[in-house]
């Protein structure tokens, strides 16, 4: 196997960055400074479910799947990109469906809605954002998906406050990633190689992570 390229899927952590409307603003700070101490280094504070991260069955669900208990097989793997046709704020079955190849069952799924271009603190990112609709859950369920990640601030949209998608989903040991970043660099329906690394956080319901696609030949 040989890398023929390596695309960055990760929104770049910064102080004060937008996030899920009632988290904590990050806040990235220098500590050491080298022309003082001679080194460099800097304090981090922010929730774990900051910018990239991965949501372990055990956000929603009690005694499920910790984010340090995810197998790497499930985070490392093939993957493909879909794009679905937005119409509203919810990705129904039959914009799913629209898009849908049998490769895709037992793989990772990645949702390209180009909301990542739209970062701001305004209504429109951190509200109005699209998602996941329920009627997509037992689909998704019956092609045993291992990881769907989508460029928004959730799996479903922010209406959704009763977070059913997610608690459907992650009770069947499926893993999430939320705020991708440039899923327009792939190919729509492209086989590649997929990384998502979670922080190895003891007994954490999410971790902030680095994602990544491979062209692979």
């Amino acid at each position: 196997m040989e890398i023929k390229k390596i695309f960055d899927l990760s929104v770049t952590l910064k102080t004060h960055m937008p996030l899920w409307p009632t988290n904590p603003l990050l806040s990235i700070a220098p500590i050491g400074i080298a022309a003082r101490d001679g080194y460099n280094v800097e304090s981090y504070s922010s929730v774990t479910h900051t910018g990239t991260h991965i949501d372990a069955p055990y956000h929603m669900i009690e005694n499920m799947t910790t984010v340090d208990e995810l197998p790497l097989s499930q985070l490392v793997g093939e993957g493909y990109m879909i794009k679905p046709k937005l119409d509203g704020t919810e990705i129904t079955l039959k914009q799913l469906k629209s898009k849908w190849n049998e490769d895709f069952s037992g793989k990772i799924l990645l949702i390209n809605t180009g909301w990542d271009k739209k970062r701001g603190y305004n209504r429109e990112f951190q509200y109005e954002f699209p998602g996941l609709a329920l009627d997509t859950v037992d689909f998704l369920i019956k092609n045993k998906i291992k990881v769907i990640g989508i460029d928004t601030l959730g799996i479903e949209p922010f209406s959704h406050s009763d977070f059913k998608v997610h608690k459907a989903l992650l009770s069947k040991g499926m893993a999430f990633i939320e705020d991708l970043a440039g899923l327009d660099q792939l190919k729509e329906g492209k086989k590649y190689l997929i990384a998502a690394l979670p922080l190895k956080l003891f007994k954490a319901s999410g971790s902030m992570a680095r994602v990544i696609a491979m062209d692979v030949y």
